[in-house]
């Protein structure tokens, strides 16, 4: 008997079929143009973050279940993809496994097309392998074991980009010193170990957070922002500014999201059985609720220059991209230049 999917499994195949709308078959759209300064300048795909960000208020689910942040998550993977970097590259990945190590794929397409299905098989109906494949990630920073959100890396290379995401939705003074607090001290530990990754850390926060707590929300842009100056931090910093058209489902006054806690090495194991069962909605379903969800309005006018999330996309890019021999990222390289004037 198959289980009933959780709503993060349920989330995932909503998720999928926004991306694979947005990208058919794979093909991204190419997200560079030229900027006011004749340099390539990332623009982001705002219409599909929206559609993602409506998939939890559509599931009525709180942060405590992890689908309000998968949703940033989702869309910083494509956006990834827009740039140029592989489907194996990126984590998470736009289909089961969402975490796949490169090796490990390429090692599943030189097999024998018989075999090779069978492998295939194995590896999209099963969230996690212990030791191969997982529904999510950690690195191992200076001192400890961090969850990842967005990651790009590979045995040869190393992590090359790692993105930490946040989201919060209410209880802005409460919350908001712990998410800082937190993001630092995660930030360091990782550049000393990783001096060379591309490092990022995008926050998700309502919009109502400028008329309820208007110093709160001037307190938290001042420090997102020097979150991305510090030597030892982030390389650069996000704000993505959400309005809704309905009222997201909220924790109890005194709930905070759940803590890593100590991590073990290797793949993170699934923590909710019907996460790995195979459980489909009919695509008819799917395109139904995609049509009906709840309308997001990304607020970029109101966000400031320093925190956007172009700037972001653009600076993460460049750094991986400047990081990395010409003979690597090829695809990425070419999409950036296409748009540089030709000489």
């Amino acid at each position: 008997m198959v289980a009933k999917p959780s709503s993060k499994a349920e989330a995932w195949e909503i998720f999928d079929h926004i991306v694979e709308a947005a990208a058919p078959g794979g093909q991204h759209s190419n997200p560079w143009a030229l900027g006011p300064d004749g340099q390539p300048f990332f623009h982001p795909d705002y219409d599909t973050l929206a559609l993602l960000l409506g998939v939890p208020l559509h599931l009525k689910v709180g942060t405590q279940t992890g689908v309000p942040a998968l949703a940033l998550d989702v869309w910083l993977s494509y956006e990834l993809r827009r740039a140029g970097f592989g489907t194996d590259q990126v984590w998470p990945r736009p289909a089961n496994p969402r975490v796949l190590p490169a090796p490990v794929s390429a090692f599943v397409k030189s097999l024998p097309t018989a075999l090779r299905a069978k492998a295939q098989s194995l590896l999209t109906s099963n969230s996690s392998i212990p030791g191969v494949t997982s529904s999510s990630a950690s690195i191992l920073g200076k001192n400890y074991l961090k969850q990842v959100d967005v990651i790009i890396t590979d045995w040869v290379t190393g992590p090359e980009l790692l993105i930490s995401t946040k989201r919060m939705d209410s209880s802005y003074g409460k919350n908001a010193p712990n998410r800082i607090e937190e993001s630092y001290g995660d930030a360091k530990n990782l550049r000393l170990r990783h001096p060379l990754a591309a490092l990022g850390f995008l926050f998700g926060l309502r919009s109502d957070i400028l008329e309820k707590e208007p110093k709160t929300a001037e307190w938290l842009f001042d420090l997102l922002a020097k979150l991305g100056r510090e030597d030892d931090a982030y390389h650069s910093t996000c704000l993505v500014l959400m309005e809704y058209s309905t009222d997201p489902v909220l924790p109890a006054a005194d709930e905070e999201e759940p803590v890593d806690g100590i991590l073990e090495p290797g793949p993170q194991p699934v923590t909710d059985p019907a996460e790995s069962e195979i459980a489909h909605l009919a695509e008819s379903t799917v395109e139904r609720i995609v049509k009906a969800l709840p309308k997001v309005s990304i607020l970029v006018e109101r966000t400031p220059d320093e925190l956007s999330p172009a700037r972001f996309l653009t600076s993460l890019v460049t750094r991986v991209l400047a990081a990395t021999p010409v003979n690597m990222h090829e695809e990425a390289r070419q999409r950036r230049s296409y748009v540089l004037p030709k000489k």
